[in-house]
């Protein structure tokens, strides 16, 4: 870890994962959705070049080393091809925990106000199957910017409205599912464009390493309340 990202207040300290994570009980770690779970993001001088999903996996292995790592993150997917092309294949690596971060490929589709509760269903489909079978199920709502220049002309007015909508519903469907959940929607890092990548969507290295602290900030405070068994959904 560089000293400009060690000195990130949003970002993890020197050390600090291997201290969070201590003794946590995951072997098998998997990850399905969108670009986001993918790690599409530009580099930044001073931060890691690991994606989001990639650096959690990585201060997961640095405390279990025998942890294995499947990633099935695919840019451009919409939720309901995620539940169709991603669901039987993380099943059958029978992950102990996994990370789920889809939704906004349909957020950014106009009539998704119209959508919305089907998006939901197709979302909640994929974290109750995983639930059924014994896996821990992180979910994201995503930063949520200010402003999305990259986006046509016509859509950019209804861009932060959309994404906002998207990330409330998936905030409230992980508590309504008994998800671990990384609510990004309003982080302060989402204020700038700062954090974001060219394309005027996704985060770069620093949106990353926020994600990944928050992730792995979230995943400790688990294992300080159930110290002393198995964690399950």
């Amino acid at each position: 870890m560089t000293l400009v990202e060690a000195a990130d207040p949003y970002c993890l300290n020197c050390g600090e994962a291997a201290k969070l994570l201590d003794g946590h009980p995951w072997h098998r770690f998997a990850v399905l959705g969108d670009s986001i779970a993918e790690g599409v993001g530009d580099p930044l001088p001073g931060y890691s070049p690991l994606p989001f999903a990639d650096r959690v996996a990585a201060e997961l292995t640095a405390v279990q080393p025998a942890l294995e790592y499947l990633n099935l993150g695919r840019r451009g997917l919409r939720t309901h091809e995620v539940r169709a092309t991603q669901l039987d294949t993380a099943l059958a690596f029978a992950p102990d925990v996994a990370l789920v971060a889809c939704g906004a490929n349909d957020a950014l589709r106009p009539g998704y106000e119209t959508r919305a509760e089907a998006v939901d269903a197709e979302l909640a489909a994929i974290i109750r199957t995983l639930q059924e079978h014994g896996t821990l199920v992180i979910t994201v709502s995503i930063f949520v910017r200010p402003a999305y220049p990259s986006l046509p002309a016509w859509l950019r007015p209804t861009g932060t409205e959309r994404m906002t909508m998207l990330g409330d519903r998936t905030t409230a469907l992980a508590a309504a599912l008994g998800t671990l959940h990384i609510d990004l929607t309003r982080h302060p890092t989402a204020a700038g464009m700062d954090s974001t990548s060219a394309d005027g969507l996704h985060g770069n290295a620093r949106a990353q390493a926020v994600a990944a602290a928050e992730t792995i900030r979230t995943l400790a405070a688990v294992l300080r309340c159930a110290p002393q068994s198995p964690l399950s959904p």
